[in-house]
């Protein structure tokens, strides 16, 4: 049976602190689950947050990088994937994945969120944005999740994940 494949998007340089605690829990949770992390790769906020966390409970890593080289990599980054993309690698990020978590927003995270709802992936905004949350509800309704901490968010996750093998079945 295919692995299942978390991706969680967030700020690189300009994640809070909020952001980055969220994401450290996240990876735990993750892990913890016998999931896979999927990441943009870089030692930067939560991507790196996220991953030290994972690392920490047991888990495998994936990062999906911009450049064709290694540097600023993760070194919680287990699985590395040189895309030489830039940011057109987002989109790798979200079709790679069956949920993806918005961990915090920005520029490129926006980018992530609209291009896994472009391609109808369920993602979840674990943040207290409410213009960002408004936005992508509007355009996504079925689709958008919110969850106020990284429990919440897990617990949607495994709900998500539920209702699809309950479709295939």
């Amino acid at each position: 049976m295919r692995k299942i494949i978390i991706g969680v998007m967030g700020p690189g340089d300009s994640a809070t602190t909020a952001d980055l605690e969220n994401a450290y829990a996240l990876g735990q949770h993750i892990a913890t689950k016998g999931w896979v992390l999927l990441t943009g790769g870089r030692s930067a906020g939560v991507m790196e947050a996220v991953s030290q966390g994972a690392k920490a409970a047991g888990g495998l890593t994936i990062g999906i990088l911009p450049s064709a080289d290694t540097e600023g990599i993760s070194e919680a980054v287990d699985i590395a994937i040189l895309s030489d993309l830039g940011n057109a690698r987002n989109n790798i990020n979200v079709l790679s994945s069956h949920v993806v978590i918005a961990c915090g927003m920005g520029l490129g995270t926006a980018s992530e969120v609209a291009l896994a709802l472009k391609n109808s992936k369920s993602v979840i905004l674990l943040s207290d944005d409410k213009e960002s949350q408004n936005f992508f509800r509007n355009l996504a309704p079925n689709q958008v999740y919110f969850a106020t901490n990284p429990e919440i968010a897990i617990q949607e996750v495994a709900q998500i994940l539920d209702a699809e093998i309950s479709e295939l079945n």
